[in-house]
């Protein structure tokens, strides 16, 4: 079904590119002259920057967004006897990272929003859960603070998977502060990425930081000394130095995503169904999801006029192959709607209005076929 070539891709991170070409290549000549690859001072200027903007006391940078979340979790202490729960319509990123500590992963279904719903949550903790991990899906910040005010009354902790949120605000606090940390990505394809993988993690706790700070360089207080058990998850200094770049231009990014978004809810509000994002939640539309039961049909229709789209995500967790937990269809009734309904259209800074325009003409063109 992927079109080789679209007039409207899906993504198109070479124009990105183009914006900070000529500053990124004289800063690949900075870093390269100045032999330090690894943990050195663009890191160091990178986790102030990503602290600042994030409104937290400490960021952490590490390889990637999974490792984030995987290194919070272990950095708690949390391990074999223990349950986390979180939502099963994520990517499985944010279950896997919960078996590889050797804690077992339970799900909350989803609310309207498409993010694990407070409403249900009470009744899936057991005496063994330690943590609640919920997912901002899609830059649509979750009801975080009914999240933790539940957690706190259970005294667990509450980790934030904010891979997709970046800038996202709840009550005009930016994500990623409500719980005891998150976790964020800088994949390519996130509204802050870079050129691979990367990720960082927020917290307000210092010794949750300085434990991240050991955990992600093998556990060594200095080259050569030892002090814990740890892994090698750490931010190179080129992505780190494409990154600073980038997040001086994150604020303008993602309010041309979110003129972009208002422009699909406007049209497509009477003909689609679309998440419902409450009231004090301020997205980043990392993604834009609409769903219909002429998912397949619409996504035929949209490629066949030039214009390429996603569905995230066509599995849910808990349904996957590898999952080996006593899981089964119906479950999860709003994570498996949006499986099966789901499609995300182009969504980027670098769409143009004529572009956006065609979009919207087109969706609403096959809206009209159909109800003919």
């Amino acid at each position: 079904m992927e079109s080789k070539i679209a007039s409207i891709p899906f993504v198109n991170l070479g124009a990105q590119y183009l914006q900070i070409r000529d500053e990124y290549l004289n800063l690949i000549d900075e870093v390269g002259k100045s032999g330090q690859y690894i943990l050195g001072e663009e890191n160091l200027c990178f986790e102030k920057e990503l602290s600042e903007f994030c409104e937290s006391k400490f960021a952490v940078t590490v390889a990637n967004g999974s490792d984030a979340l995987f290194l919070i979790l272990k950095a708690l202490g949390i391990g074999p006897g223990d349950e986390v729960i979180t939502a099963p319509n994520s990517f499985v990123a944010s279950a896997w990272i919960i078996v590889a500590t050797g804690a077992t992963p339970k799900y909350c279904d989803v609310d309207e929003s498409y993010n694990l719903d407070p409403m249900m949550l009470k009744e899936i903790i057991t005496e063994r859960t330690r943590a609640i991990l919920p997912v901002h899906l899609a830059g649509i910040p979750c009801q975080i603070e009914q999240i933790c005010q539940i957690a706190e009354s259970r005294n667990l902790f509450v980790v934030e998977d904010c891979a997709q949120a970046i800038g996202a605000r709840f009550n005009g606090r930016h994500v990623g502060n409500f719980g005891i940390a998150g976790g964020f990505s800088l994949h390519p394809l996130k509204n802050l990425g870079v050129m691979g993988d990367g990720g960082f993690v927020t917290t307000n706790d210092q010794e949750l930081a300085q434990k991240l700070v050991l955990l992600r360089n093998h556990g060594l207080k200095n080259r050569d000394e030892m002090v814990v058990w740890g892994y090698n998850s750490r931010l190179d200094e080129m992505q780190a130095a494409l990154g600073r770049i980038k997040l001086r231009l994150l604020d303008q990014w993602n309010e041309r995503v979110v003129e972009i978004a208002d422009k699909y809810k406007e049209a497509f509000q009477h003909i689609l169904h679309l998440p419902v994002v409450a009231s004090h939640a301020s997205p980043v539309w990392h993604n834009f999801l609409v769903f219909t039961d002429k998912r397949d049909e619409l996504r035929s229709f949209l490629l066949s006029r030039g214009i390429e789209t996603r569905i995230h995500y066509p599995i849910p967790i808990h349904l996957q192959i590898g999952h080996n937990l006593s899981y089964k269809k119906g479950d999860f009734p709003n994570s498996e709607y949006q499986s099966n309904n789901s499609l995300s259209l182009p969504i980027y800074p670098s769409l143009s209005d004529f572009q956006v325009s065609k979009i919207i003409e087109t969706v609403l063109e096959f809206a009209l076929l159909e109800l003919s």
